[in-house]
C-alpha cells in the first residue's frame, strides 16, 4: 500500500539542527572531546525539593487516574501566584491561565486556533524555529521581522508592508531573547500594544527565559504592561527557571478568549499532565525561590567567565543581558554554517549557526552557558588557537 501523507507534512520546515546533531555525533564517535555549546538543554538537575514532591505525589492513587481535562486548579493558582509575586500581575487562575505540555506545544497551538490558510504571522528573525512550525502546520504565511544589532535586536514595526499587515493575525515576540540574549524595555512592549491594537494583531510573547536576567536587572513581563490582556498572551515554562525541561510544564496567561481557545483545542489533544507533575510544579512556583536566584547566579558567573575569555582572545561580542545564550559574530567574510563546521572539526566545539534561526541570523553563532566555567573558557581557548580573530 502506498502511504500518501497530508500536504501539511510538506509544509513543515526542515529541522536545521538535526544535521548539526549528526555532525556532532560523528566527531564524538571518533573519540574527540567535544564541548557542546550548541543546544539549549539545561545541564543542572531539578532542585531536590521539587523532585521529592513529585515522588510523594506519584504514590497517591488519585494521580493514577485521568487528571481534570484542563488541569488541576492547584497548578493554575500557583502560576497566578508566581506572576503576582514576581511581577505584581493579577491573573484569574481559572479564566486567564491554561496549562500547557511545555510552552513549545502552546506556541504551535496558538497558530492552529488563530490562523487560516493564507493568514500571516509576524515572526522575529532570528527567532525560535518552532514559531515556523506552528505557522506551517496551520497553513499560514510568515512575514519576518528582522532583529538587527543596530536596533538593539528589537523589531522595527515600520518596516512591515501594508500587504502583510492587512493579513496579519498574530505576532510572536520573545524577550529575554533566544538567540540574541537581549532584554526588551517596558517602552517597547507599550509600542507593541499600540501597534497590535491599531492593526488588530494578537501578540504572543514567549517568556521562556523570564527568570534569567543579569546585572541585577529584572526582565519585563508582557503582562505588566497596561493593555496587554486586551491584545495578547504570554507563554511561560518551568523548563528553564527550575531545570525542568524534561517535565514538560508550561502555561499560557492573559487574554481570556485566547486562553479559552487553547483549552478547547487541548481538550481534543490531551487529558492534561500527570497530576503528580502538576502538583510538584505548583510546589516549585509557590515554594522558596532561592534555587532560582542561585541558578541565575551560576549562569551569570558562567557568562562573565566566557566573556573574559572572549576579550582575551580578541573576539568582540555584545554581552548577554538575559537567557542562557550568547550571540557571537562570525569572523569577517565567513558565513555562520561554515564557521560552525570549522569550530566543530578543528576545535571540537559546538555552536549553532545563526542562519538556523532565520536569514538575519547570518553572521552570528549561538553558544549556550550550559557547562562549567572551566569548559566555557577552554572552548574559547581552543577557538583562539585557530587565529580567526
Amino acid at each position: 500500500m502506498r502511504i500518501q501523507p497530508a500536504a501539511m507534512m510538506d509544509r513543515l520546515p526542515t529541522q536545521f539542527f538535526s544535521s548539526l546533531v549528526a555532525k556532532v555525533s560523528k566527531i564524538a564517535a571518533e573519540g574527540h572531546d567535544v564541548i557542546n555549546l550548541g543546544q539549549g538543554n539545561p545541564d543542572l538537575p531539578t532542585p531536590p525539593h521539587i523532585v521529592e514532591e513529585l515522588q510523594r505525589q506519584a504514590a497517591d492513587p488519585v494521580h493514577h487516574k485521568y487528571p481534570p481535562f484542563q488541569g488541576r486548579h492547584e497548578l493554575k493558582a500557583a502560576i497566578a501566584h508566581w506572576y503576582k509575586q514576581e511581577f505584581d500581575v493579577d491573573l484569574n487562575s481559572e479564566e486567564e491561565v491554561a496549562i500547557l505540555f511545555g510552552s513549545k506545544t502552546g506556541l504551535v497551538e496558538i497558530c492552529q486556533v488563530l490562523l487560516d490558510p493564507g493568514d500571516v504571522a509576524l515572526v522575529p528573525d532570528p527567532g525560535y524555529p518552532d514559531y515556523w512550525s506552528g505557522v506551517a502546520i496551520s497553513g499560514g504565511r510568515m512575514a519576518m521581522m528582522p532583529l538587527r544589532q543596530e536596533n538593539d535586536f528589537l523589531p522595527d514595526f515600520g518596516e512591515l508592508s501594508r500587504e502583510d499587515l492587512a493579513k496579519a493575525k498574530l505576532m510572536f515576540l520573545n524577550y529575554p531573547n533566544n538567540p540574541t540574549a537581549v532584554n526588551a524595555p517596558f517602552s517597547f512592549f507599550e509600542e507593541a500594544i499600540r501597534f497590535a491594537k491599531r492593526h488588530e494583531i494578537v501578540v504572543c510573547h514567549d517568556f521562556a527565559y523570564g527568570a534569567i536576567s543579569f546585572d541585577g536587572k529584572k526582565p519585563v513581563s508582557f503582562m505588566q504592561v497596561p493593555g496587554a490582556k486586551e491584545v495578547g498572551v504570554e507563554f511561560y515554562t518551568l523548563s528553564k527557571t527550575y531545570n525542568m525541561a524534561g517535565w514538560r510544564v508550561g502555561a499560557i496567561v492573559g487574554n481570556r478568549e485566547l486562553v479559552r481557545l487553547i483549552n478547547v483545542i487541548q481538550d481534543h489533544y490531551f487529558c492534561s499532565l500527570f497530576g503528580a507533575v502538576q502538583l510538584a510544579a505548583a510546589k516549585a512556583l509557590t515554594g522558596p525561590q532561592d534555587c532560582v536566584r542561585e541558578l541565575v547566579s551560576v549562569y551569570e558567573r558562567r557568562r562573565n567567565a566566557l566573556f573574559r575569555a572572549l576579550e582575551e582572545s580578541g573576539w568582540k561580542a555584545r554581552t548577554s543581558q538575559g537567557s542562557f545564550f550568547v550571540w557571537l559574530p562570525t569572523p569577517s567574510g565567513m558565513d555562520s554554517a561554515t564557521f560552525a563546521d570549522l569550530l566543530l572539526e578543528k576545535a571540537h566545539v559546538v555552536m549553532a549557526p545563526g542562519i538556523g534561526f532565520g536569514p538575519t541570523g547570518e553572521g552570528f553563532v549561538r553558544a549556550a552557558l550550559l557547562t562549567s566555567e572551566e569548559r566555557l573558557q577552554e572552548a574559547v581557548q581552543r577557538i583562539a588557537k585557530l587565529k580567526l580573530f
